[in-house]
């Protein structure tokens, strides 16, 4: 099973996106055969077949073996990724482009659709790879805000310019600032 299943075709996410199917596709996080999913659903095997098959044919479950049920032969299918997401170009730019700057809500925007997409077409059965993510809050004050940016952006230009050389191996940076919404008591 893959971490990450990357949906960028309208057929998937109109096969994912039905209450029902998501409700399966979860059930079969572990290899499981209709009637299991169905018993626990409270479903008949039939209805869950249906929406099986449907998640099967999108590529998002798959037939991970067969028994023998009383002289039937019975699937057990299994979700192929443990996480599925979808693609913003499903849906397109709506609206007319605006001009972007590197400090737009916009430009932050299509810039993680671009990381997105390109976790997504990594090499997931690579032995290793080598990743880091990083994460935190701060606090700037607004007299302080360009003076915070102008920092940022002279410690990025050092990192550049220290590795930027044209050996080894080739990874791409991304440093996302904005707003964080404070939780209400």
């Amino acid at each position: 099973m893959r971490d990450v299943l990357y949906l960028d075709q309208i057929e998937q996410a109109e096969t994912l996106l039905k209450p029902q199917r998501i409700e399966v596709l979860r059930q079969l996080a572990e290899p499981r055969s209709c009637t299991e999913v169905a018993t626990r659903l409270d479903q008949t095997p039939q209805r869950v077949y249906y929406h099986v098959k449907r998640l099967v044919d999108a590529g998002l479950a798959t037939l991970v073996s067969e028994r023998r049920v009383r002289g039937i032969a019975e699937g057990v299918y299994q979700a192929t990724a443990r996480s599925y997401w979808l693609s913003p170009r499903l849906v397109g730019k709506v609206g007319l482009p605006k001009a972007r700057d590197e400090l737009s809500l916009g430009y932050l925007l299509d810039l993680m659709e671009d990381v997105q997409a390109d976790i997504a077409a990594l090499d997931r059965t690579a032995p290793e790879l080598p990743s880091i993510g990083v994460s935190g809050a701060i606090r700037v004050e607004p007299e302080r805000r360009q003076e915070f940016l102008a920092d940022l952006q002279n410690t990025l230009k050092d990192l550049f310019t220290r590795y930027g050389g044209a050996e080894g191996d080739a990874f791409k940076l991304v440093v996302a600032c904005y707003p964080k919404e404070e939780p209400h008591d």
